[in-house]
């Protein structure tokens, strides 16, 4: 293939034989040399082989290799001409981040620390399989695949403001509950309100500086002030049903393509809104999960300090598909945007977003890896003639989980957290060590490279002071 730079953190390659459009990497020099030690590339080129894409293909500054699409892949589809993939989504649809304010300060939370982390332990359950907060009937899973977030302010899970402050107010529409299949709702039930395993975790977090006062006091943002990370997505249900399309469509249409795992419905089949039904349902789960997380944590913050009024600052995903508008080629039309590992970032003024945040853009979150810092940015109106909305969802994998496992240890690992005050409680070891900070890009220069490229501003980071992990 042929790749070239054609201007600062921007490479190309050029669009050849059967490629629709051209492929464009967002990375600095020091990215892209890590993004070209897996297959990142090649499958950004063959997600610009897809039918009805349009304008290119697009990878982010924390891309890496994923099934089918990069993880960090966006492409936009066109409505008529267009397809849906699964693996454009990903597996856990919908993962993604909610940040919590709680006005506490870090002086505050350090006397209380390992107390609060226990209690945050007993009360989020975490890792493979593991069953959630709340055990739900059929019936009720149903309402929450339909209903997302809504249904938890309906049962007194949440707060008005919490799903104001939702992207798309926790309830992606259509969704259809039975569209999703008994085998997906089976691995769901009992799962909600739980943070599952891999990279998913809750952090406590104290903001060390802030870029943009004006964006932070709007988003209720202050230095030395405690605030919260939840990262998780659908759960079971989610990866479940994301396989069930994957062999529906398998066994629907018969592909003579690049990659299989960039199978693909085309939007305006019956299969097609299938999934995308079903996809909105997990979507939905999600939401819900991370508002029932949200709940439990009150109770926790509550009990250690009575007067905490644990706020959100928004919860955004970052594994979905969405139609939306944008100008291309002079002309407003709507496409189906693929963002798999990636956040959307909207500026000022599209509808999209919180009443409150119309007039500075939308929040946009930066998590790093443990012991590394997080990024707060803000959604910007270029991103949307450069990158269709969107940046980063997180610093990006460097080497895989079974590199990590045989080379890094768990004294390591610990020393390291040590070294940097963090405390950490973990559902598993293995897990703890496939996640260390040392398998994973840098954030800073993911964050560095989104903000001069204008795709995503960056408002405040953050730095870990006690970790959950799945």
């Amino acid at each position: 293939m042929k790749i070239k730079k054609i201007s600062e953190n921007v490479y190309e390659i050029e669009k050849e034989e059967d490629m629709q459009v051209s492929a464009l990497i967002f990375a600095s020099d020091e990215l892209f040399e890590k993004i070209k030690q897996d297959k990142t590339l090649e499958q950004a080129k063959n997600v610009a082989k897809l039918p009805g894409i349009v304008k290119y293909s697009l990878t982010m500054p924390d891309g890496h290799q994923g099934y089918g699409f990069p993880i960090g892949g966006v492409a936009a589809f066109d409505v008529e001409k267009g397809i849906i993939s699964p693996g454009g989504v990903g597996y856990d649809i919908n993962c993604g981040v909610r940040l919590l304010r709680t006005g506490i300060s870090k002086e505050e939370l350090m006397k209380k620390r390992e107390e609060i982390l226990k209690d945050m332990f007993q009360k989020i359950p975490s890792g493979v399989g593991h069953r959630g907060a709340l055990k739900l009937s059929e019936a009720e899973l149903d309402e929450v695949l339909r209903k997302g977030s809504q249904w938890a302010l309906e049962k007194g899970y949440a707060l008005k403001e919490d799903i104001e402050m939702t992207e798309d107010y926790g309830c992606l529409k259509p969704a259809d509950a039975s569209k999703i299949t008994e085998k997906a709702k089976k691995r769901g039930i009992n799962q909600l309100g739980s943070i599952g395993s891999g990279n998913h975790f809750v952090e406590i977090e104290v903001i060390e500086k802030i870029f943009n006062k004006k964006v932070a006091d709007v988003f209720g943002l202050k230095e030395n002030e405690i605030v919260i990370l939840i990262h998780t997505g659908s759960r079971g249900l989610g990866h479940q049903t994301a396989s069930d399309y994957i062999q529906k469509i398998e066994k629907e249409y018969d592909y003579i393509f690049p990659d299989r795992e960039l199978i693909y419905a085309p939007l305006n089949s019956q299969l097609g809104k299938d999934y995308i039904e079903a996809m909105n349902a997990a979507a939905n789960f999600a939401f819900a999960n991370r508002q029932i997380i949200t709940h439990n944590l009150r109770k926790t913050f509550e009990r250690f300090f009575p007067q905490a009024r644990i706020g959100v600052v928004y919860d955004i995903a970052h594994n979905i598909a969405k139609f939306e508008s944008f100008v291309i080629d002079n002309k407003k039309i709507k496409v189906c945007i693929h963002r798999k590992g990636a956040t959307r970032s909207f500026g000022p003024g599209r509808k999209e977003i919180p009443e409150k945040y119309k007039e500075i853009g939308c929040p946009i979150f930066i998590p790093g890896s443990m012991g590394t810092s997080s990024y707060v940015l803000v959604g910007t109106n270029e991103s949307e003639k450069i990158s269709f909305s969107s940046t980063a969802h997180g610093a990006g994998r460097a080497f895989s989980r079974t590199y990590a496992k045989k080379h890094i240890t768990k004294n390591e690992l610990m020393s390291e957290l040590e070294s940097k005050n963090v405390k950490i409680k973990a559902g598993s070891i293995k897990g703890m060590i496939e996640e260390a900070p040392e398998a994973y890009k840098n954030v800073d220069e993911v964050v560095r490279v989104s903000d001069e490229l204008n795709i995503g501003k960056k408002v405040a980071q953050l730095k870990p002071l006690a970790v959950m992990k799945g």
